[in-house]
């Protein structure tokens, strides 16, 4: 089910490139988030409480404020495909940031197919004249490090309540911080007609609300090393449809890659025993006890 997240998401380059008006990342960011937001808090009933206060706005700060600009930015001045290829690296790093923050010993399995998932994506998506923007790479880089740790950290503090008001929570604090920086860099919101309204209302209710509902779930029963992968979904989404619908080329060597990142995504979600055993946290140390369990 927890794929059905990145499935999503991998929509949203058509949708954004079909619908929505040019020149508007910020506000793009901030009207998938917000509205959604607020739903869900509406929905779920319940407020943070305590020190839940300052991690609902670390989650949906890194998750969501930080990552979407972040994710435009590299969008913007870089290829799609060295944007994705960035995005992929996501399972490495949340490999050394578990090492950390989770007591996870590096596993060689998931990094040897994390490497793999790399290579298929960059695959699909990088073509043979691809630009190198030092800012851009820094923001796509900056971008997957954000979510990284957003997605560790999430695992690290558990969930308090239901995945509903939980994503509300977040979904929310995002876009009120993305909401401000937009007024600055981008001026007033843009005016909206029905084809617009209709793809902002996808993005924001079923891939923003539903998808990080079904997203925050996951996290909070799978392992941060196996979850890490699922985003590679993503991009190869889009490839796809981007072939189905916008007549873009897919050949040979797409095709490899797509089966070499779907490979290793499946091949992350189980550790062979001979792994496991050397993989497996200090016992002193786990994390995801009865009290965060969802």
């Amino acid at each position: 089910m927890t794929a059905l997240a990145p499935a999503v998401w991998g929509t949203t380059y058509l949708v954004t490139t079909t619908w929505l008006p040019e020149g508007h990342p910020l506000w793009s960011g901030a009207l998938r988030a917000l509205p959604a937001g607020l739903i869900a808090v509406a929905v779920g009933l319940t407020l943070p409480r305590g020190a839940w206060w300052w991690k609902a706005l670390a989650l949906g700060a890194l998750n969501i404020g930080a990552f979407f600009p972040l994710l435009f930015l590299a969008a913007y001045l870089l290829p799609g495909g060295v944007a994705a290829t960035l995005g992929a690296t996501g399972p490495l790093l949340v490999a050394a940031m578990a090492l950390t923050l989770l007591a996870e010993r590096i596993d060689p399995w998931r990094i040897a197919w994390g490497v793999v998932g790399v290579a298929g994506v960059a695959m699909v998506v990088m073509g043979p004249g691809a630009a190198l923007s030092p800012l851009g790479v820094a923001a796509g880089v900056a971008a997957t490090a954000s979510m990284s740790l957003g997605t560790v950290l999430s695992k690290r503090w558990g969930r308090p309540v239901g995945p509903v008001a939980y994503t509300g929570w977040l979904l929310s604090a995002g876009g009120l911080i993305i909401v401000p920086v937009a007024f600055v860099v981008e001026g007033s919101p843009p005016v909206l007609n029905g084809q617009a309204m209709a793809g902002y209302a996808w993005l924001s209710l079923v891939g923003g609300l539903a998808a990080y509902v079904v997203w925050f779930h996951g996290v909070g029963r799978l392992e941060a090393g196996a979850v890490s992968f699922l985003p590679v979904i993503s991009p190869l989404v889009a490839a796809t449809l981007g072939w189905m619908v916008l007549e873009e080329s897919f050949g040979l060597l797409q095709g490899t890659g797509f089966i070499l990142a779907m490979v290793a995504v499946s091949a992350a979600q189980r550790t062979p025993a001979r792994f496991a055993r050397v993989t497996e946290p200090r016992p002193s140390l786990r994390t995801g006890d009865a009290r965060n369990a969802p």
